[in-house]
Parts: C-alpha cells; structure tokens; sequence
C-alpha cells in the first residue's frame, strides 16, 4: 500500500488484524534473555553485542546483496520488479515474514520510505531483525503524516522536487526499498557493492553509503 505524502488519509483495513508472530517471537527470546542473565550464564553485555550483530551486521548483508546485484544484472532486476518474492528465493533467502516481498525502487524523482502502522511487520530473510526505532509509534505515525520530517530526523535531506512514497507493511506483503547506486561505482563486483548498502537504506530511512564514505 502505498501513501503519497501529499495524501494523509490512511486505510487501516488491510490484513493487518493478525496475531503479531513477532511478538510471540520475541516474548519467547525475552524470556530466555533473562533466565539466562539471572542464571549468570550470559553476560547482558555479551547479549546486546550479539543482538547488534544480527540487527545490523549479519541480517541485512541478505538483503545488501539482492541490492548489489539489481544495481549489476538488468536482468535480475526485471525479474525483481516483477517477482520479487521468486528472485530473492532465487539467491536463497527465503523463510517465514519473507514470503511475499515487494521491491521498491528509488529514483532521482522518488523516494521510498517503509512502515509498518499496525504493528512492526518486516522481512526478517533479507533484513535480519527490525531495528528498535521501526516498532515506535512515534515513527510508525509519523512516517505516514510527515515522511520529509522523519527522513530529516535520520540525516536524509531530499529536494522538494522528489517525491516521497510510503509503503505500509502487513502480514501479506513487505516491501524492500532498492536505494539509487551511488555514483562513482562503475566497474565494481557486486561483493564491493553490498559494502555500500545500509539496511536503514533498505527499509528508506537512509540513502546508500557514497564509495567516499567507506573505510579504507
């Protein structure tokens, strides 16, 4: 479902009235997390270092390379357009919260930005965990009346000109943004090219990394 910004209605009958899985999920991993802190077995710390890892380490690079080899392969990037779903599987990564995707890509006049109202539906096979900001209600609002606000809170400043797209995830269908290829990366292997995909870029609230910004 996708929301103009010049357009703040918003339809709330979508599917959306499912039993969220997320929080079974994570009511089950909450409740190991503790027993295992009060038990002395795992060290907070050492929990929250492996929660960061999958957050934004190791989850997204599915995700970061469905990226780098759209920005490569016409082909690939058709069949995307077309079927999602069936060439994210293709490359392997397939699972539950992954079945039906939709990708969305940024041009120089628009600009795609992913919510979930409802609840903090996301594509765990391609993006890992959701990051704590995504399950907010104060993103998951403001996302939908006042996407520029929000992109400007992240650092994102686009030009008045570009339109700005805002696509609301359920439990039918998620959305994977394809950020623009920054200019400067002709020539690069697809495995470079992953390197420059944040999964903030992927869900809209960032842009891809510019080769500049990588490290040495």
């Amino acid at each position: 479902m996708a929301h103009d910004h010049h357009d703040h209605s918003h339809d709330h009958h979508h599917g959306h009235d499912h039993p969220s899985e997320l929080s079974e999920i994570e009511l089950r991993v909450r409740a190991l997390q503790s027993l295992l802190v009060e038990k002395g077995y795992v060290d907070p710390a050492a929990l929250d270092e492996l929660v960061e890892t999958y957050e934004t380490r190791i989850g997204p690079r599915n995700g970061a390379r469905v990226v780098a080899k759209a920005w490569s392969d016409p082909a690939f990037l058709e069949w995307l357009r077309r079927d999602a779903s069936a060439a994210i599987h293709s490359l392997g990564f397939t699972g539950r919260q992954g079945e039906h995707m939709v990708a969305v890509e940024n041009s120089q006049d628009e600009h795609n930005l992913v919510v979930c109202t409802l609840c903090s539906c996301y594509p765990w096979p391609v993006l890992g965990l959701p990051p704590s900001w995504y399950k907010t209600p104060a993103y998951r609002s403001r996302a939908v009346i006042d996407p520029r606000g929000v992109l400007r809170d992240f650092g994102v400043e686009l030009p008045e000109t570009t339109r700005i797209r805002v696509w609301d995830s359920t439990a039918e269908i998620r959305y994977l943004v394809i950020p623009r290829r920054p200019d400067g990366t002709e020539g690069w292997d697809e495995e470079r090219l992953a390197g420059l995909v944040s999964r903030d870029s992927m869900i809209g609230t960032a842009l891809a990394r510019r080769p500049a910004e990588m490290p040495a």
